[in-house]
């Protein structure tokens, strides 16, 4: 740790850095080479930083961003998630307890918090930015959750936030994993400003003394261009919005448009296990009360689909061995029963999840 004054100070932790700057707590996420993704050790000292500015009444505002790279935070480190299932050790546990209490912290923290999201942010990466209150993306910036397609689930709060976007598009970006530009995650409601990456530390500076984050953020409002998207939101409010993943389906091979068609291609290649898991979380997840029930429900699901088959072949074949040719098992959605589908959501041989 050093410290200046009684005013700024920096700390050091691997992968991750924290400093003080007047006013304002900024969270450094520095692991470029694995585009920052989140390992436990930078969890835990997230959970403890966020805990304690929340506390300290010279921090006004929070703001997280990455150090540089093409990324912001591209999820967990999936390779040390997939060798820890495969040991059986703890590793997946402790990391989904403590990263799924970040996410909650973060959702409700009495401070401002802003992400600035200069670049790919998936899986973890959205976890640490969307519950935040501030958003703000650069036309860098890239969102996207593609659990599915490595036999997984969208977590992170996927199953609070998701149902609540506009329309079906929670449902279609779930179980599609696409990829959506600064444009489309201003429109979809994922962002709440835009601000050019040339200009983001800028940003940070006038952050540091500010009396309104909101004043802040609107002066450098600007424009990301036409949300892509936005031109295809009929077929997926009419599509996505069925209640199997077989109804989906039907309805994109129904619909004569190119779009539908490379759609629904793009579904059949996730793995049928975890596009069934997701649509039943979705569903649920729109009714839920509160965000907490949401991530109780999401650690059940984490902890029996980590150590499953198609989280290791997803893995392997999109991580380990980059052949892009997973097998799943089942391998097709009818061999996937409702009761299968069940027992993911039971309650866990485990005290559920605690939030602190």
């Amino acid at each position: 740790m050093t410290v200046n004054g009684d005013r700024d100070m920096t700390i050091d932790v691997m992968d991750i850095r924290f400093d003080r700057r007047g006013r304002l707590g900024i969270i450094i996420l520095d692991r470029p080479q694995a585009l920052n993704a989140l390992t436990l050790p930078m969890v835990v000292a997230l959970d403890r930083q966020l805990a304690a500015w929340g506390e300290d009444p010279a921090v006004a505002a929070v703001a997280i961003k990455s150090a540089g790279g093409r990324a912001f935070c591209a999820g967990g480190d999936i390779r040390a998630l997939y060798e820890a299932s495969l040991r059986n050790d703890a590793y997946a546990r402790e990391f989904y307890r403590v990263e799924y209490r970040v996410n909650h912290r973060i959702k409700t923290y009495a401070k401002p918090y802003i992400a600035l999201i200069d670049g790919i942010a998936m899986g973890g990466g959205v976890g640490l930015s969307v519950h935040g209150s501030h958003r703000v993306v650069s036309e860098r910036s890239q969102f996207a959750m593609p659990e599915t397609g490595i036999g997984f689930f969208p977590d992170v709060g996927g199953t609070w936030f998701l149902p609540r976007l506009p329309g079906a598009v929670g449902t279609y970006l779930g179980l599609t994993g696409v990829r959506l530009v600064a444009a489309d995650m201003l429109d979809a409601g994922i962002a709440t400003h835009y601000c050019p990456s040339t200009e983001m530390e800028f940003l940070v500076a006038e952050l540091e003394e500010a009396t309104s984050v909101e004043a802040v953020l609107d002066r450098r409002f600007g424009s990301a261009g036409t949300p892509a998207l936005a031109a295809q939101r009929s077929i997926i409010d009419r599509c996505f919005a069925a209640g199997t993943v077989e109804e989906i389906l039907s309805r994109l091979e129904h619909d004569a448009s190119p779009w539908a068609q490379e759609t629904s291609a793009t579904i059949k290649k996730k793995s049928p296990t975890s596009l069934k898991v997701t649509v039943r979380q979705l569903r649920l997840g729109a009714g839920l009360a509160d965000f907490a029930a949401a991530m109780r429900l999401e650690y059940r699901l984490c902890q029996r689909l980590v150590h499953g088959h198609d989280f290791h072949e997803g893995v392997r074949a999109v991580v380990i061995d980059k052949d892009q040719a997973p097998h799943w098992q089942p391998a097709t959605l009818a061999d996937v029963s409702d009761e299968t589908v069940s027992q993911y959501f039971a309650p866990l041989d485990e005290p559920d999840l605690d939030l602190g």
